[in-house]
């Protein structure tokens, strides 16, 4: 089964029925007696099994399946399948990620009746690469995928809020991997982040806007509008901040978001910076982490006359860029040390890195926030190497796994 097979095959089904189609190729051609797709949710902490009792369509609710001190854990974290015997001449349990261009989709997960050979780890491979083809270009047209990711049923307020992510949380790229994270307040206050690969930059930015529930989503909505339509016509930094700021203040109802910009030349690595009134980002470099302190102009959407400042953020390889919203700061936040566990989590992709962090702020404030807390990770890996292998998931070669004798369980 070949990656270009497995995407023919699938492309003349019905958008929920093409994971289907993938299935029975794996079980006809393999021999599998089970295969099933495993979904990860917005918060990275669960899965679920698409096709298991529960669905979209009868509100019956989701069964999840926990991380935490599991094989698929291991699987998403390292980006590498696995391969576990099961007792008694049951065959083999085999795991491999789903995932495109470090965006963790989930888990193919199949039954085979004998320890797979490398050419067969290989088709699984390209069936599992292929499966997060299939689900980013059939997402658009579904609920399933999005019933799936929710740990619970959303706010109107974070529904909004939700809508206005990217709609893959992590990227990487031969320059620079990222990845954001948010986990809203129990009445959410409006974080946002965002991020753009063009021909020759990344953008990124996160904004936090004034005040909770729908009137804040309304005004995230306004504020990332703003953004994306002067940034898509081709804008610099400062004409979207003016306009991000104009917006606000024209249609805000006397609001305001704060917010950071950043922009970064993938060709020669020079960036450029706009602090409009938010928390600082942090800089981990050679182990060590500090605060950077650019120049702070006004938050957008205030009735005073200013300008925004293009400042310079001076990025080299091998650098951890964290930029987030005050929600990460708040509250019992002393009680956490944001920057050792920045160091601490420095070996993990920026993807598990941010839930780290956010899953820390969270534990902390024993699973209530007042306030929503937002991050953004970025790896600068610099421009010296523009085919650097990552190996989390695009990466082919590393199509050999771990096989350990174990009982299967969940």
């Amino acid at each position: 089964m070949t990656l270009a097979g497995a995407l023919a095959a699938a492309e003349s089904a019905a958008p929920v029925e093409s994971l289907d189609v993938v299935a029975r190729m794996l079980r006809e051609h393999l021999g599998a007696a089970s295969v099933s797709f495993l979904i990860t949710d917005f918060t990275g902490s669960s899965v679920v099994r698409l096709g298991a009792a529960g669905s979209v369509e009868t509100g019956e609710p989701v069964r999840r399946i926990r991380l935490a001190g599991t094989v698929y854990d291991d699987v998403i974290r390292t980006q590498r399948p696995s391969v576990v015997e099961l007792r008694q001449g049951q065959g083999v349990w085999v795991v491999a990620p789903v995932t495109n261009r470090g965006d963790a989709i989930g888990l193919l997960e199949l039954s085979l009746p004998e320890a797979p050979s490398e050419n067969v780890m290989r088709e699984i491979g390209e069936a599992a690469h292929a499966l997060a083809y299939i689900v980013i270009a059939n997402r658009s047209f579904t609920d399933v995928y999005q019933w799936g990711r929710r740990t619970s049923p959303l706010t109107l307020a974070a529904e909004i809020q939700h809508r206005l992510l990217p709609a893959s949380l992590a990227c990487e790229a031969a320059q620079f991997a990222v990845a954001g994270s948010l986990e809203p307040a129990d009445h959410v206050g409006g974080d946002t982040f965002d991020y753009v690969i063009d021909r020759n930059t990344v953008q990124l930015s996160v904004t936090d806007a004034m005040g909770h529930d729908v009137d804040a989503a309304l005004l995230a909505t306004l504020l990332v509008g703003a953004l994306r339509r002067a940034r898509r016509a081709g804008a610099d930094l400062a004409e979207q901040a003016r306009q991000a700021d104009e917006a606000v203040r024209k249609h805000g109802r006397q609001s305001y978001v704060s917010g950071q910009l950043l922009r970064i030349s993938l060709i020669d690595g020079t960036s450029e910076f706009i602090n409009a009134g938010h928390p600082w980002p942090l800089l981990m470099r050679d182990g060590e982490v500090r605060e950077v302190t650019p120049q702070v102009d006004l938050p957008f959407g205030l009735d005073v006359t200013h300008s925004y400042r293009v400042q310079s953020l001076d990025l080299r390889a091998g650098d951890r860029l964290v930029m987030l919203t005050d929600g990460m700061l708040e509250c019992h936040a002393d009680r956490l040390d944001l920057a050792g566990l920045i160091i601490r989590t420095r070996a993990l992709h920026p993807r598990e890195a941010a839930r780290t962090l956010i899953a820390a702020v969270v534990d902390v404030n024993g699973g209530h926030l007042q306030d929503d807390a937002t991050v953004m990770c970025l790896d600068w890996h610099g421009i010296g190497d523009s085919r650097r292998d990552a190996d989390t998931g695009a990466n082919l070669t590393n199509a050999s796994a771990a096989t350990k004798p174990t009982e299967r369980g969940q």
